[in-house]
């Protein structure tokens, strides 16, 4: 794998904010010192962040990220809401244990943290890996989860183009030597139990996307509200995020005056504008659009 496929596939040009700073989307390395605890559940010993006081929200971070990746949205998050980040398995401050790492699997897991915690009906949100294991937890566990929100998720492994499945077919251990120098790769080195598991974090990730998969039905099944939200230039295109939402009953009529017309079961869809998968998860207008979402009272 060359150097010049890992980068593009983790590097992305700087933006700039409102007063022209330059903002590196992807630099998730920070200073924050973990302060949760660990959960030992379904085999695997989770760790977890609780922070804020109200209803429960289970926040579920991306590929080779950690729940402190979403550290410039907490504050906005938590001040209505007990916020749980969740490190996934082989990620963060959670060590790897001997399984795939699949989404199905981990929705168990995060079914069995919320019977751990004692939550009553947390709001589950994901974005991108962790979108689909917040999806697969509402699937799997309907009785446990209030509101669901996905992010940045694909529900077909053809929904994104073919050349970054090409790209992605090129994760494996191999390519750890070149990322030594990414946000990932620094991060996982600063917090993980075992830092030379990275290379083995790199083969399991990419033997995941290499399965094919279609989840059309399982979404049509959701018994929850549902949030989809997506990046305008997210990794799949806009349109197969309205897809999603037409499976959902959304957008296949005029939603009246008085939202008569709106998807029968409380579900809804965000295309946020400006961003991309690799910055929307620290983007204010992610935590505006959630808070929005699971914040809405009954009409």
């Amino acid at each position: 794998m060359s150097s010049e496929t890992v980068r593009s596939l983790i590097r992305r040009p700087p933006e700039t904010n409102a007063e022209g700073a330059i903002v590196t989307t992807t630099d998730w390395t920070t200073d924050t010192k973990g302060t949760g605890q660990y959960a030992e559940v379904n085999g695997i010993n989770l760790y977890v962040e609780t922070a804020g006081t109200g209803r429960p929200l289970i926040l579920l971070h991306g590929g080779l990220g950690a729940g402190e990746m979403f550290g410039p949205i907490l504050p906005a998050l938590t001040e209505r809401h007990q916020v749980i980040t969740v490190d996934l398995q082989g990620h963060g401050r959670t060590a790897d244990i001997d399984r795939p790492i699949d989404i199905r699997l981990m929705a168990d897991d995060i079914g069995a943290l919320i019977d751990h915690l004692g939550l009553d009906k947390p709001d589950v949100v994901g974005y991108s890996l962790g979108g689909g294991v917040a999806f697969h937890t509402a699937v799997r566990y309907p009785d446990k989860v209030r509101r669901l929100v996905f992010a940045s998720a694909h529900i077909r492994r053809d929904a994104i183009p073919p050349e970054m499945l090409a790209q992605q077919a090129q994760v494996n251990a191999a390519a750890a030597e070149f990322m030594k120098d990414t946000p990932m790769y620094e991060l996982y080195q600063r917090i993980a139990p075992r830092p030379e598991d990275f290379p083995r974090l790199l083969d399991k990730i990419g033997a995941a996307m290499a399965q094919d998969f279609d989840f059309s039905d399982e979404v049509r099944s959701l018994q929850m509200p549902t949030l989809i939200v997506a990046a305008d230039a997210d990794m799949a295109p806009p349109s197969h995020y309205v897809e999603v939402f037409e499976l959902l009953d959304g957008g296949l009529r005029d939603g009246g005056w008085m939202g008569e017309g709106r998807p029968k079961g409380g579900h809804a869809l965000a295309i946020l504008p400006g961003l991309t998968h690799y910055n929307l998860a620290t983007s204010p207008l992610f935590a505006a659009v959630t808070l929005a979402f699971v914040d809405e009272q009954p009409s």
